[in-house]
Parts: C-alpha cells; structure tokens; sequence
C-alpha cells in the first residue's frame, strides 16, 4: 500500500455546502483546507454574503474570498423545481465518502427529512440561530450573553460590541468538528445523522463553559466591567515613551517576580506587600490591588520606548505585545516569516494575503483561493450528475 504521510487528512471526503455569512462558510472552508472537496452551492448571482464588506479596490468581497478558499463553486437556480432537484442530486450522487450537506439555510427542500429519502445515509448539519427556531446573528446572540455589559472600561455607558464575530467562529468551528464526529459514526454503523447548531446555544456553551453563569449563579453577581484588566490577576496595557501601548500579562507569581525585577520596583512592591498585608504572589491580591501596581508600574513604561522596553523583557517570562493596527499587522515583517500566510492570486482581486489553516501537519499547508462563483458548476455536474452544461444553469444533455 503506499505511503499516506504527506496526503491531506481528510482527502476524499466531500461536503456539500450551502450557506452565507461567517459561521458555516467558515466551517467548510476549515474542512476543505484540511483536504476535503468542498462544493459552495450558491443561487444564481451569490447569496446575501457575495458583496459583504470588507471590498478590495476591485469591488470584490474580501470577506468572501477569505472564507471560501479551497472551495469550488456551484451555482443553481434555487427558484426553480429543477434547481431544486440538482441539489438534491448532488446530494445523493456524490459518492460514498460524500452525502455530507452544511447549511444555515432552513429551506423544506434542503431538509434532512427531504435529502435523506435519496439519500439515506446522509450527514446533514444545519446552523440554526436560536434554540426555539428563531432568527439570530452574531450580535444579537451576543447581546443576551452579557459579555457587552461587561466589556469596555468602567466608566462605559452602555453595551460595547466586540468587532470579532466570535460566536460566528466558534460555531464554524463547532460545525467542523460535528460533521467529523458524524462521518466517523457513519463509517462504524453505516448510518447517517441530522444535526442541528444553534448559535445562541454556541454561545450559552462557551459562556458557561468559563464559568460566567455558574458565578451570576452563585453570588447573584455578573463579571464586572474593569476595561483592560484581566479578571482574577494582574494585566492591563500602559502607554510607553513613543506613544504605542502594550498590553502586559502576569499570570503566575514569576511573571510578576520578573516584571518587578526588571522594571525596578522589586523592593518598592515588597514594601506595599507589607503595608496592605497582601501578597503578590497571589492572583487574588494582585488583582486586589491592581490599580496602585499599575500605578506604580506606569511611569516606567512611560519612560521608555518599545525597543527598549522589548530589551529589558526578553529572555523574562513577561507576557507583553504591542498593540498594533490592522495595517500594521498587515505590513508585519512576521507574517513574511509565517508559513501560515501567503500572496495568493485570488481571480477579481489579484496578489493579495491570505491565511492557510494554523494546524500543521503533513498534507496540509497550500492556500488555494477562492473559486469565482459558479465557475465550477459545469464540471460538477458533469462530474457527479453526468449533466452538461453551458453555463446559464440551462442542462443542455445527459450523458
């Protein structure tokens, strides 16, 4: 048998997506860059996310060439009994390692019940939004969390959004991992499932999951808002000599230890030690009194500048970063070190970054761009239906 070292984990696999927006496009495209066959199925002139902001100069959505990469590209006239029979299909037709749909679309005709009787051992996983059925995006979702109550500094008035969709990702990730786990109970039993993934309750999970409820619970209290703190120990960021800002970590007592070390106040933090009957080497005293150890600490970060203050912490074990714009990071000198990112020719845009997937491993690691929409679906049909097709979703013979 020949080696299987350097092929893609999941090659062979295919997975039938219909989608928009962030949580399940990123989903399939986290398969597909771990080597799956990825079809995007799209109606006619793209779904909703086809013209998502951010653009490139070009008018193109950045937003969806970054999450369909490595996919290929079926559009079909979802309006029509005929469009609607394709997919079904696809579905039914495309192969033993496939009958693996994604969606966040709640169409009847893209239901398990309706996919399963052509197919009957069909994975199917659909995104919904709330756990009764209802409607939900990302921020409204967030919104019934509390965590927009409780970010942004003390004096906030009112919620702060967080611009990383977070529950979007998370659930895109969620999505990945289920079809997985779903496709390796089919191998064992033969026997297909229906999943479905609310994204409210992505969220309540992960909510829970760090203790948020269970304290609300408890002590009739949520997490308070204290800006750039770090709940329960000792971070936040200061202002340095040029004007950036960094932001510093101590999460054990010999981050602390160093940063007193380094930043001269070793004797001057004992001192308080004994004055408040704290101790430092404690989460729970630092984080007491936080604000006159940030005291204490800013004027010597206001004293110097990054380069220097990068000299004095290197070879500690201080957890600090600038903190940086987008452009910044875009112009990064990290990222040309990264094999994580990569100038990638993406059709509509031209040479522009792009990311691959952060697991390495072997078989893993080309960035194929994102397909122009519909450009696949002539040979998709062709391959899987044996339909040909002159690209106006018109069938023009079966072969």
């Amino acid at each position: 048998m020949p080696s299987q070292e350097g092929a893609a984990p999941l090659a062979g696999l295919r997975i039938l997506e219909i989608s928009s927006f962030v949580a399940a496009p990123l989903g399939g495209m986290t398969l597909a860059q771990l080597g799956a066959e990825v079809i995007r199925i799209d109606p006619v002139g793209g779904a909703a996310d086809v013209g998502r902001w951010p653009l490139a100069p070009s008018g193109a959505s950045l937003y969806w060439a970054g999450l369909n990469k490595g996919k290929r590209s079926v559009t079909l006239d979802f309006r029509t009994e005929r469009g609607r029979g394709q997919v079904a299909d696809l579905v039914a037709n495309s192969g033993p390692d496939g009958g693996i749909v994604l969606t966040n679309a709640g169409y009847p005709w893209l239901s398990y019940e309706t996919l399963a009787a052509r197919r009957p051992d069909l994975i199917h996983l659909r995104i919904a939004g709330r756990h009764d059925g209802g409607a939900a995006v990302d921020y409204t979702v967030n919104a019934a969390t509390g965590f927009p109550l409780a970010t942004g500094p003390e004096c906030a008035d009112g919620p702060v959004n967080h611009v990383l969709p977070a529950w979007d990702v998370a659930c895109g990730l969620y999505a990945a991992t289920g079809l997985l786990a779903a496709e390796r109970h089919r191998r064992l039993t033969g026997r297909g499932r229906a999943i479905t993934l609310p994204l409210g309750d992505v969220a309540l999970a992960i909510t829970g999951h760090l203790g948020f409820i269970a304290q609300a619970q408890l002590t009739g209290e949520g997490r308070p808002r204290i800006g750039n703190h770090l709940y329960g120990a000792f971070a936040r960021d200061f202002r340095t000599g040029g004007g950036d800002r960094v932001m510093v970590v101590t999460l054990t007592a010999r981050h602390f230890a160093d940063l007193a070390r380094v930043t001269g106040l070793t004797e001057t933090f004992s001192g308080l030690e004994r004055m408040l009957g704290a101790d430092f080497g404690s989460d729970a005293d630092r984080y007491e009194h936080r604000e006159v150890i940030a005291a204490l600490l800013g004027p010597w970060f206001a004293r110097h500048t990054i380069g220097e203050i990068s000299d004095a912490l290197a070879g500690t074990s201080v957890l600090w970063e600038r903190y940086r714009t987008f452009a910044e990071l875009a112009a990064s000198p990290d990222l040309a070190d990264n094999s994580l990112v990569r100038l990638i020719d993406q059709p509509g845009i031209g040479p522009v970054l792009a990311t691959g997937i952060p697991l390495a491993q072997p078989g893993v690691g080309e960035i194929a761009p994102a397909p122009v929409l519909g450009a696949d679906t002539a040979a998709v049909l062709g391959e899987l239906l044996g339909q040909h097709n002159d690209g106006s979703n018109r069938v023009l013979y079966r072969v």
